[in-house]
């Protein structure tokens, strides 16, 4: 499908987007009514699908096929909806709101929640593990598959999720401030660029180029959702603002000061666009990236 008017990032989510329901369905056949209509609401719930148009993005830039690639960039945003319906909870977040819809469990109920957002999860991986990509080049799938699995486990957005639940309320420290967003936000990131360039194709140092820009563009993304949650509002953002600072949170503003806070943007956008410096033109997108994450009001 041609989106001849629309930038490639645009055309790219797009792409997502007209097929994260479709790779879904193939695989919740006989599923429960409520289940099913739990992991639908949240992954149709909108979203700037970044870290699936990162893959693509990435993927493209070192010669590999969108058509290729697409299942994997679906399956990626399908971990991060999965942790967006767990964070959200009760026991986690707290947040009853997220783009400006009702949170899952506001919607169906926490136990429906948490296991729409286990589904989800496992249904990342069947869908990669079921790619044509995986049939005609398993090396490059399992590779990939393997990025996503450590980034998304223990080491990953798992553990910096609970490091982040366990400094709540802690005295602000730069150094766990740095560990809790590696894993929890850039991680993902990260394995999203990573996991393009393998799939792609990419020889190693175009691959570890990739990851270095991701780790850098995860940084960023994180330090500007804490600006914006102290500065933006709830129109903006689809959701409660101000709630990480009361909540005893370590937030980029509460550990460094909002000047600072914005001066680490700038650099980590200028550490993301460096990481790119030995490609051409055709990572062109993935700068594009790092300046609408930059300036991003949502």
């Amino acid at each position: 499908m041609a989106f001849p008017q629309a930038s490639a990032i645009d055309r790219r989510r797009m792409l997502v987007d007209d097929n994260l329901l479709r790779f879904l369905e193939r695989g919740v056949q006989g599923v429960p009514d409520k289940l099913r209509d739990a992991m639908e609401y949240s992954v149709s719930a909108g979203g700037k699908r970044v870290r699936p148009v990162v893959l693509l993005s990435a993927g493209v830039a070192v010669g590999g096929d969108e058509r290729d690639l697409l299942p994997f960039a679906c399956a990626i945003e399908y971990v991060h909806t999965y942790s967006l319906i767990h964070d959200d909870l009760p026991a986690m977040d707290d947040d009853d709101f997220r783009r400006g819809k009702p949170s899952s469990h506001k919607v169906f109920g926490e136990a429906t929640a948490i296991l729409a957002g286990d589904a989800l999860l496992t249904e990342a991986f069947r869908v990669m593990g079921e790619s044509p990509l995986a049939e005609k080049d398993p090396g490059r799938a399992m590779a990939a598959v393997g990025v996503l699995a450590r980034a998304a486990g223990a080491e990953g957005m798992v553990g910096g999720q609970q490091l982040d639940l366990l400094a709540e309320g802690m005295q602000a420290d730069p150094l766990v401030k740095e560990e809790i967003d590696i894993r929890k936000t850039s991680a993902l990131l990260s394995a999203a660029a990573r996991m393009g360039g393998i799939l792609g194709g990419g020889v190693d140092e175009q691959v570890a180029n990739l990851a270095a820009y991701g780790r850098a563009l995860g940084l960023l993304f994180q330090v500007t959702d804490d600006i914006l949650d102290e500065t933006g509002s709830f129109e903006e953002m689809g959701k409660c603002v101000s709630k990480d600072r009361e909540r005893g949170k370590m937030t980029y503003p509460v550990v460094f000061g909002m000047d600072a806070a914005m001066a680490r943007a700038d650099g980590l956008g200028g550490e993301a666009l460096a990481a790119l410096s030995s490609f051409g033109e055709e990572a062109d997108a993935l700068r594009d990236i790092v300046r609408l994450v930059a300036a991003r009001r949502s």
